[in-house]
């Protein structure tokens, strides 16, 4: 059952992400002043919200092997809740073992916090023409000199590797119900791709100013190019090679090349009634 303040927790976090992210009367532009303070004490908020405080259930974690998901049912829905010119408040609910692809959140701040289940967040930056690459370790000395586009496996299509772009994958972690909340903003962790693991996941997401085409805020997908493994030195010598071992995950931060793709044909989003309390922001 939900606790006997939850109604008063998600209003106060819809008036406390308005207060947040007001924009001097709607009008656009950055938060208004007090915005760190602001946002500190909405993460605390946050931090308190449980799934039963939106009489959401955790969904039925998937057998072993499931049978594949009927193709007529969206991989990830929503409940919306409120929405404001200056944030947007909702649920995203994930099925098991689906992702939110890599998209941005252009002039956007965005705070994520799990629900149930357990996800795992990519956060990237984009990196301007001429920027140095991913960052060197303390006594490293300076970063590198910006790099060109390496050779990627499966090839590029013609065309496609003139528009490349380079980022930053900044943190790749898994975050729970117990977690803080994940945040992004304008200029850091803009990019983000968002994955259910061993089972499903929900979350509730604000996002501040809301999408929106028509003022620039429109949605891109993009998908991280690998770069194509090196070719081995030398011939291998008689007798059988050796087994090999386990690769050695990529370190993070490090730089990355991105391509803008349009929304995956397995990727969409469906609503959903959202069964908590009112919310009045």
């Amino acid at each position: 059952m939900p606790r006997d303040n939850m109604a008063t927790l998600i209003q106060r976090i819809a008036r406390q992400a308005r207060l947040t992210f007001c924009r001097g009367g709607g009008g656009g532009g950055a938060p208004e002043a007090g915005f760190p303070e602001n946002l500190q004490q909405l993460q605390q908020l946050l931090s308190q919200l449980r799934a039963e405080d939106l009489n959401i259930s955790p969904r039925r974690t998937a057998l072993p092997s499931p049978p594949a998901r009927p193709p007529h049912l969206p991989p990830v829905t929503y409940m919306h809740i409120c929405e404001t010119p200056d944030f947007s408040l909702g649920v995203f609910l994930l099925k098991s073992g689906t992702s939110i692809p890599l998209h941005d959140h252009p002039g956007m701040h965005g705070v994520l916090k799990v629900l149930y289940g357990t996800l795992r967040i990519s956060c990237l930056d984009p990196l301007p023409p001429g920027a140095p690459g991913e960052p060197s370790a303390p006594g490293e000395g300076p970063p590198p000199p910006p790099s060109a586009p390496p050779r990627f496996e499966p090839p590029l299509r013609p065309g496609q590797r003139a528009v490349v772009r380079r980022a930053l994958l900044r943190s790749r972690a898994e975050y729970t119900e117990a977690s803080a909340p994940c945040l992004l903003s304008p200029q850091r962790d803009n990019l983000h791709q968002i994955d259910a693991v061993d089972g499903p996941a929900a979350f509730l997401d604000i996002l501040a100013p809301p999408y929106d085409p028509d003022d620039g805020r429109d949605c891109h997908y993009y998908r991280l190019l690998e770069p194509a493994a090196p070719a081995c030195a030398g011939a291998p010598g008689p007798g059988p090679a050796p087994a090999p071992g386990p690769a050695a995950p990529p370190p993070v931060p490090r730089e990355v090349w991105l391509l803008e793709t349009p929304q995956a044909a397995d990727f969409w989003c469906e609503g959903e009634p959202y069964p908590g309390p009112r919310v009045t922001p």
